[in-house]
């Protein structure tokens, strides 16, 4: 049995260390955590107005030249509305008919200052009753409709102003996969608007729901309202007419990089065959096709790998003449 003298002194070594060992504890726990010191990150600064004696590249003056020859193109058009879609009841209840004016905003070239020519896409303005340019210092002109094609999707104006700016076409059959271009136009309403990207793809035809179809597809970003504005190289030369934009979800949400525009070229040759003949007049073979499928093929008793069938020749036509 342990004394009690054994016993006090047990339990003084055992108070003693526990007081040791809970200092020893508290300080290595009260220590407060020492950061790592902070890496040194360069401050972030604007972009140098040149390096060393070359100046930055900027698309500021060329599209001083550029933005006075692109318009907002806004177009009315008077439409009577009836509640009731049976004619009869229409003409029994005409005080119920109303007019409403469906009002639409695009955009538009000028491409000769001169003469006033504005171009814009035939989608813009069809059927409207009135239609007026805004130019970029803000003056409203009445716009007189010259001709347009529903198949290209080209419309020619006219207005009378001074002081106006136009945009030089280019050659847009030089244009290459690669190529920086610049849309300009008045997306959404919201005024002049400038994106910029590349051309994505030249020649671009099979998209749904369009006419005549060789385009230039670019990343810059077209949205509706782009309609009819200027898609230019780098040069401030008018490579395009915008026109359209994909997206599954439609155009109204918005552009997702595949914008179309009609080429210069063709543009051009529209419109002076518009000003001239006030018609448009296209060569044709005169005689329909269809691919050459394996069944086919086979059926024809051919080994030709692809290529096209003649299905039907037009009487009297180039094909016809030629002996197809």
């Amino acid at each position: 049995m342990a004394s009690p003298r054994n016993t006090l002194i047990a339990l003084s070594l055992a108070a003693a260390f526990g007081g040791f060992a809970a200092t020893a504890l508290r300080e290595t726990f009260d220590h407060p955590v020492q950061a790592a010191p902070a890496l040194a990150l360069p401050a972030v600064a604007a972009l140098p107005a040149a390096v060393g004696s070359t100046p930055m590249p900027s698309l500021a003056p060329m599209l001083a030249r550029v933005t006075p020859a692109v318009v907002s193109v806004h177009s009315k058009q008077r439409v009577r509305v009836s509640p009731f879609s049976d004619p009869f009841f229409r003409q029994m209840f005409p005080d119920l008919t109303q007019e409403r004016i469906n009002e639409s905003l695009g955009s538009g070239v000028i491409v000769d200052a001169a003469r006033g020519l504005v171009l814009t896409n035939h989608h813009v303005i069809e059927g409207a009753d009135d239609v007026s340019i805004t130019l970029a210092d803000g003056r409203t002109l009445p716009a007189q409709f010259l001709g347009s094609d529903p198949d290209t999707d080209i419309a020619v104006m006219k207005i009378k102003a001074d002081r106006l700016q136009a945009i030089p076409f280019a050659n847009s059959d030089q244009l290459r996969v690669g190529d920086f271009v610049v849309a300009v136009g008045n997306p959404f309403g919201i005024g002049q608007t400038v994106t910029s990207g590349i051309v994505s793809a030249v020649g671009r035809s099979g998209l749904p729901g369009l006419g005549y179809q060789n385009f230039i597809q670019t990343d810059a970003s077209i949205n509706p309202g782009n309609s009819g504005g200027a898609l230019v190289n780098l040069n401030g030369e008018l490579v395009g007419i915008n026109t359209a934009s994909f997206n599954p979800r439609g155009a109204i949400a918005g552009n997702i990089g595949l914008g179309f525009a009609i080429p210069a070229n063709l543009a051009h040759n529209i419109a002076e065959q518009l000003l001239t003949n006030k018609v448009i007049r296209r060569g044709t073979f005169g005689l329909e096709t269809q691919d050459l499928t394996d069944a086919i093929a086979r059926g024809l008793g051919t080994s030709a790998a692809g290529g096209a069938v003649v299905t039907r020749v037009f009487p009297g036509s180039a094909a016809a003449q030629a002996g197809l």
